[in-house]
């Protein structure tokens, strides 16, 4: 890597920005170090000895394996204060209706979950009560019922989700499912179905000297900040940056990064090209580009023969795709969509790389295989410098799925079927059910139609993640039980309900003895110590809890499901079950890692899949939905990490929590100044927001999530992933208040 300066690259002559448009990351430090006053030495411990529970970036300490720099980011920042704060006076929950006016915010600030807690049906609020009374009383809810089990991918080790699953099914049901499925299951359908991996092929080592990354739908300066280092330096290694959105989004535009002595004091200038696209378009682009690289003969023919399948009936497809048809639905031009070609068509190596802009459609599966199929017209897989990146967004989520703690897969991605489940049956000594569960989203369908007794929440808020809160809240009001395993109280816990609802205190991943394991974006799966520290209560290990509760539900098998050896023994079973993470019993230092695949997953063109090959797919666009006169409107993410927000103001844009993101063009057209209060409606609700003109494409808006979540269409979900969709068709007009 070039360590010369290199002012083409720079942002601004501007020491360090100054009078820029940009967060402060030298103030988040400041912001991190006044909030864990009391626990800076154990804050500090975390930093440098923890596996970064932040994005899936996977930092051990502050260094990382990509390169020999200090890596910190504002998210693991803001996270320092959850994992540092002590206990909150249980009385603070004595009333939940008085609980329940306060903010998100301000329920973390009350502090840790110290001890079990009770709010029986007709009470004003919680009571503490012991471990052996509340498992007891969740053991005999839990025998016979309809139920579901839920984890949120924020910090979940491997561990839990793997004891987790395991529990779950020892109790007689496959309704076990994790945040995935609200961010990347289309990519995990997608790719298993085309390449036969759902994980990314290759490593963050291979950004940095690729022709190209092409980024669409993702946006890593606010989502995986650290990832904006890599950047920086592939940008001086003479890769150049794609972006396909339909938000220019100001912080992939240019980024201070604040570890590096050049770019924080001039920036980085981040994207080369960027490519606008209609919300929901991104079929029609690049579709459109595949369409020009089979017609300018730039397609790499020698890969596409020796190494794939379905690629005449790709080419047969796309030909009877019009011009006309894909420029509608992308928002682009058919001259674009030839700038993209010939780039990709020029370029020896590149990357792609996407997220939830992708996923979170009805159609997002499709998004997934059209990024595949541009992949392997080029031969972008299985080579230096190259591959299929689904970046995400959380560290616990990558192996969430792997571990089984999904609907729809049981250990090691294995689909649910006959013979997958008498393979852990007889591993494991008990009935393994052989049909799919119920996923996040039908968990909720079945509460509210009143078939499903008993909810098991592993941190998350379905109040605030799902669309339509209003739904949410009447789905879990009609639980006859309601167990919440969390470290600190949530709104969700204070919702109504017919019944019971049981607060179970959790540890962090730095309390846990023995350690714990996470998976990063690109298949590392990396040791993270018990940091030494103070300990909040009566808390405990995530594991144990659903092991306990398996255990007293159904004491026949105790001794199949309980880990007298802790995290040790799970990561020993973990190796047996999932052969492709050999090597996870032996972790057990700080730093200790292996990547599971190596460096590249399809090495040299060879695909796990049964021929070998990987699958073009005929990718259909998809309908126009939108009326004349009406908006497409996306959900974003602002200063927050996942529903946690951090403040109410972006730095990138300047954007409010009630920020109506508007390309200049409409909101001229519209004579709507910025401040302008505005309705949006939509066939699921109204927000009301106001103006704030932003690069975006003409006939799309943007506005934040969760805010947001009332516009969307509960019943508006991909087929296969069951995944929401986070759109809508909206009209737009001023507020009459």
């Amino acid at each position: 890597m070039s360590k010369r300066l290199d002012p083409r690259n720079w942002a601004s002559w501007k020491p360090f920005g100054i009078g820029e448009r940009k967060p402060n990351n030298y103030l988040e430090l400041w912001k991190a170090f006044r909030s864990v006053k009391g626990n800076r030495r154990y804050a500090w411990r975390i930093l440098n000895q923890g596996t970064c529970d932040g994005c899936a970036l996977g930092t051990r300490g502050m260094r990382d394996w990509t390169m020999d720099e200090i890596h910190l980011c504002n998210i693991r920042l803001r996270l320092l204060k959850l994992n540092t704060m002590p206990a909150m006076d249980p009385a603070a929950l004595a009333d939940a209706a008085a609980a329940a006016r306060l903010t998100s915010a301000q329920l973390r600030d009350l502090g840790r979950l110290p001890y079990p807690m009770l709010r029986r049906r007709g009470e004003p609020g919680f009571t503490r009560i012991g471990w052996d009374e509340a498992l007891d009383l969740a053991a005999e809810r839990l025998r016979g019922a309809r139920f579901g089990a839920y984890l949120t991918s924020r910090g979940v080790p491997n561990e839990n989700y793997f004891a987790a699953q395991k529990s779950v099914r020892a109790l007689g049901t496959n309704s076990v499912d994790n945040a995935a499925r609200i961010c990347h299951s289309p990519s995990t359908v997608a790719l298993k179905q085309t390449i036969g991996a759902a994980a990314t092929t290759c490593s963050y080592t291979d950004w940095i000297g690729a022709d190209l990354i092409v980024f669409i739908g993702s946006n890593p300066s606010n989502n995986q900040p650290v990832a904006m280092k890599y950047l920086y330096h592939a940008k001086k290694a003479g890769t150049r940056i794609v972006m396909l959105n339909a938000y220019r989004e100001p912080g992939m535009d240019r980024y201070w990064v604040p570890s590096n002595a050049e770019s924080a004091l001039f920036g980085t200038k981040i994207t080369d090209h960027f490519f606008p696209v209609n919300i929901g378009g991104d079929i029609g682009f690049l579709n459109g580009v595949l369409k020009h690289l089979i017609e300018r003969d730039l397609v790499d023919k020698e890969f596409v023969d020796r190494h794939t399948a379905g690629f005449d009936e790709v080419r047969t497809a796309v030909a009877a795709q019009s011009w006309e048809e894909l420029e509608a639905l992308s928002g682009s031009t058919r001259e674009q969509m030839a700038e993209l070609a010939e780039m990709l068509g020029a370029a020896r190596s590149a990357v792609l790389v996407w997220s939830m802009g992708i996923t979170q459609h009805t159609y997002g599966e499709r998004n997934v295989r059209a990024i595949v199929n541009l992949a392997l017209a080029r031969g972008f897989v299985g080579r230096d410098n190259c591959g299929l990146m689904p970046i995400r967004g959380h560290s616990g989520v990558q192996g969430g799925a792997e571990m089984g703690a999904y609907a729809t897969g049981l250990p090691g991605g294995l689909p649910v079927t006959t013979a997958n489940a008498a393979r852990f049956s007889r591993a494991w000594g008990f009935e393994v059910p052989d049909t799919p569960g119920l996923t996040a989203t039908d968990m909720i369908d079945a509460a509210h139609a009143g078939e499903l007794d008993v909810l098991i929440s592993s941190g998350g808020n379905f109040l605030e993640v799902l669309p339509d809160p209003g739904y949410c809240r009447e789905a879990l009001a009609r639980l006859k039980t309601r167990i919440h395993i969390d470290i600190v109280p949530s709104s969700q816990m204070l919702a109504d309900c017919d019944g019971d609802v049981l607060l179970l205190p959790a540890q962090t991943r730095y309390e846990m003895e023995g350690g714990v394991t996470e998976t990063s974006t690109e298949r590392r799966i990396i040791f993270s110590p018990e940091v030494k520290g103070p300990r909040v209560g009566e808390a405990w290990p995530e594991w144990k809890i659903f092991t306990e509760l398996a255990a007293r539900t159904r004491p026949e098998l105790s001794d199949m499901i309980r880990y007298p050896g802790g995290t040790a023994q799970i990561r020993r079973e973990i190796e047996e079950a999932v052969p492709f993470y050999q090597g996870i019993a032996a972790l057990k230092e700080f730093g200790d890692n292996v990547q599971y695949g190596g460096r590249h997953l399809c090495q040299d063109g060879r695909f796990p899949t049964p021929d070998g090959l990987g699958r073009f797919t005929v990718v259909d666009p998809p309908a126009l939905e939108r009326p004349d006169g009406s908006f497409m409107v996306a959900t974003r993410r602002g200063k927050q990490f996942n529903s946690m927000i951090h403040e109410r103001r972006d730095g990138f844009n300047g954007a409010t929590r009630d920020a109506v993101l508007m390309s200049p063009y409409d909101a001229d057209r519209l004579g709507l100044p910025d401040g302008t209060e505005v309705e949006l409606s939509g066939a699921a609700g109204r927000f009301t927001g106001r103006v704030l003109r932003a690069p975006l494409t003409p006939g799309n808006l943007q506005i934040h999530w969760p805010e947001g979540n009332v516009l969307l269409d509960v019943t508006r979900r991909s087929p296969a992933a069951r995944i929401p969709d986070y759109n809508a068709v909206v009209t737009l007009k001023r507020s009459s208040s």
